[in-house]
């Protein structure tokens, strides 16, 4: 694989990663022990679901997608396991697959996911819910839909800045998603969560022009593992706050607190 600041540049412009043999081997040896992980998982999970048991297949299966892809994920702090709402910031897909390896969650992701061939199996595989931005009109429906999710005890994480960034920066959270927690159903926590990819952040980062079909291939072809540390903050209550917007001004607060901790300096402007 090209070197990490050519990889980078490449992937900014848009363009196709450019793999050495090295990468090309990895790449190839990466798919298919995700591959392998898929056939030993699916059938069991469906073999849980006939007999009605608590399905434990969706989180160890993505906890191994994401050590296969290289991601080594380390737990900071102690995550709640119902009646939750985690908020994140959020740098790249493998954030799905660390979060949902960690913790159980299940994600909020945009209604065209569904209809993405494999990733939207996937999606649904660990019980996604789909929104649709464009359906103005049902955002009722939406955010009841979220509501049976919660009332059913799931984990649900949303990732407010609407789009990922390179690790050292934070943007502003959009807060259509947390109308479901105006008013909060009885007994829901939200707990902040700070995704921190330390130095290979931003070259794990999917910015810029690159497709997720590029960014994929870059990281699985990509040298050896990378540390990924999930802080779940301390959680809070969302009826100490006065609505979405106090409760994700709240939540950013407490992330930016703890990535410019972690940084040991101040959080960046980002821009592609």
């Amino acid at each position: 694989m090209a070197s990490p600041s050519t990889a980078r540049a490449d992937a900014a412009a848009g363009r196709p990663p450019r793999l050495t043999i090295g990468g090309r081997l990895r790449l190839a040896i990466r798919l298919a022990l995700l591959f392998v992980a898929t056939l030993v998982a699916v059938p069991l999970y469906y073999l849980w679901r006939l007999f009605r048991f608590p399905n434990p297949w969706p989180r160890l299966f993505l906890g191994a997608c994401a050590r296969i892809v290289g991601a080594r994920v380390r737990r900071v702090g102690t995550p709640l396991r119902r009646n939750v709402f985690y908020i994140a910031n959020h740098l790249s897909w493998i954030d799905i697959l660390a979060m949902a390896g960690a913790s159980g969650t299940a994600f909020i992701a945009k209604a065209e996911l569904e209809k993405t061939p494999v990733i939207g199996w996937l999606a649904s595989f660990n019980r996604t819910v789909y929104v649709s931005r464009q359906d103005r009109m049902g955002v009722a429906a939406q955010i009841e839909r979220l509501r049976e999710a919660l009332a059913e005890n799931w984990a649900i994480t949303v990732f407010p800045e609407g789009t990922t960034t390179d690790g050292r920066s934070l943007l502003k959270f959009k807060t259509a998603m947390l109308r479901v927690l105006e008013p909060p159903p009885a007994g829901v926590m939200v707990q902040p969560v700070m995704l921190d990819y330390h130095d290979a952040g931003e070259d794990i980062a999917w910015i810029g022009a690159e497709s997720g079909k590029d960014n994929a291939m870059r990281i699985l072809a990509r040298r050896g593992s990378f540390p990924v540390s999930l802080h779940f903050l301390d959680p809070f209550s969302p009826a100490d706050h006065a609505g979405r917007k106090a409760i994700a001004a709240e939540s950013r607060r407490r992330i930016e607190q703890a990535l410019t901790a972690a940084l040991g300096h101040p959080l960046r402007d980002f821009a592609y």
